[in-house]
């Protein structure tokens, strides 16, 4: 530890963002809240199209499925892509598909049928794909290497806001808009009835999607006349091959896009069913199933908050603590919280539930900055393994979905200690044996 306060000092000499880099990493950095709405506005959409359709977890987990599938799709191709050409035509593009996948949102909810949503939410997270795989790599190289994990924190800091808005937007203007009548419930109604309720609250759903699109047509014109900085896309050859042997070759590397594959399935479940953790709970201290469960929302508002705010702490933090020994830390904290909600249950495992939030704020710019630390131009295709370990997101949902199903959604928490044993196992190597 005494290491790591000697390497805080030097680091504190150089700036984290040079001040003529100051407007283009701002502009970058609203990517990351453009994208942590999408995230966090689809969480509650798993418990909301269940409802809607009245379907089981496990199909309505698909949403994650599509939603995540499309990271771990488009990675590869948008890595080459941004090698051949650049970040910001990456992020261009990127924006332009996020676009497009909302406002399909418009022929799905006319259509009726629940897969034409999943299609929407692949074609949008193709556009997020392009997004971090440029955005993330993009920020790293804004200024000195030994500031890189710093900078990208403090960009990742500002996609839990975007979250923040996402959960309220599926709360208030979603969730507490669509007819309040449970899955049980709408099942009794007539055929006709069914129908004309699920295209209302269909029509409920589309709506924030499509808005979104129009604030995203802004930020692509704002970052196509902006002049951003190109010294860090010099390097155009695509040497796939060569690349790839490299990273395959770097230890911390692999172990890095495994780590990133668990801690993100570790996000997307307990984010995902925190509503029908919430929704339980509530109902069994009396509430009807569809206030419960529009309530229930507000829990994954305030684990959003902590998560916001344990971002910024955990930073800080980062100029005393070496990075793999706080990863380490949080992963066990995180696994120590999982307890209390698995096998106590009620207000005790809610609130335990939110606490998890807190550990995972550092998790995933840590794991990707010392995944691509001294990788050097091969952090261009490195940065899309990382993107495609998204992928743990579109996975572990619906193993989660069949276990919620079939022994409810308690033990169904079992799911995410797992992945935290891992990220616990890759944090103490990091700090041991990579040294970082």
């Amino acid at each position: 530890m005494g290491n790591t306060k000697t390497a805080s000092k030097s680091q504190g000499k150089v700036p984290v963002i040079a001040k003529e880099l100051l407007i283009p990493f701002i502009l970058i950095t609203f990517c990351f809240a453009l994208w942590g709405f999408a995230n966090d506005i689809t969480n509650p959409l798993v418990k909301a199209f269940g409802t809607i359709f009245n379907q089981s977890a496990f199909i309505s987990s698909f949403v994650q499925f599509a939603f995540y599938g499309g990271y771990c799709f488009m990675a590869i191709p948008a890595a080459i892509f941004i090698k051949k050409y650049s970040y910001k035509s990456g992020i261009l593009l990127g924006l332009v598909l996020y676009a497009f996948g909302g406002m399909l949102f418009i022929p799905a909810s006319l259509v009726g049928v629940f897969w034409p949503f999943c299609a929407a939410f692949f074609i949008m997270t193709c556009g997020l794909s392009f997004l971090e795989t440029s955005a993330n790599p993009y920020i790293l190289s804004m200024g000195d290497e030994s500031t890189a994990t710093q900078r990208l924190n403090l960009a990742q800091s500002f996609n839990p806001m975007g979250s923040l808005i996402g959960i309220i937007v599926a709360r208030d203007f979603i969730l507490a808009k669509i007819n309040k009548l449970g899955a049980e419930e709408r099942a009794s109604l007539p055929l006709e009835e069914f129908d004309s309720i699920k295209m209302a609250d269909l029509a409920i759903v589309r709506g924030p999607y499509v808005a979104i699109g129009v604030i995203i047509a802004i930020m692509f014109l704002l970052i196509f006349i902006r002049k951003m900085p190109k010294a860090q896309d010099a390097a155009k050859t695509l040497d796939l091959s060569g690349t790839f042997k490299r990273l395959m070759a770097n230890l911390r590397y692999r172990e890095g896009v495994i780590a990133q594959a668990f801690y993100v399935g570790a996000q997307i479940t307990v984010w995902t069913y925190t509503i029908h953790y919430g929704t339980e709970v509530l109902m069994g201290e009396g509430m009807l199933e569809g206030d419960a469960a529009a309530q229930a929302v507000s829990f994954n508002l305030y684990a959003m908050i902590l998560f916001a705010t344990s971002r910024f702490v955990c930073t800080y933090l980062l100029k005393y603590i070496q990075p793999g020994s706080l990863l380490m830390y949080l992963s066990i904290g995180a696994m120590l919280l999982l307890f209390p909600v698995v096998f106590a249950g009620g207000r005790i495992g809610l609130y335990a539930l939110i606490g998890i939030s807190g550990c995972m704020s550092l998790m995933f710019p840590t794991i990707y900055g010392i995944a691509l630390k001294g990788v050097g131009e091969d952090a261009k295709l490195g940065a899309a393994g990382l993107v495609m370990a998204i992928a743990g997101g579109s996975l572990m949902p619906p193993l989660q979905g069949l276990v919620l199903d079939t022994y409810g959604v308690q033990l169904s928490y079992l799911m995410p200690i797992i992945c935290f044993v891992v990220i616990a196992i890759f944090g103490y190597r990091t700090y041991k044996i990579h040294n970082a």
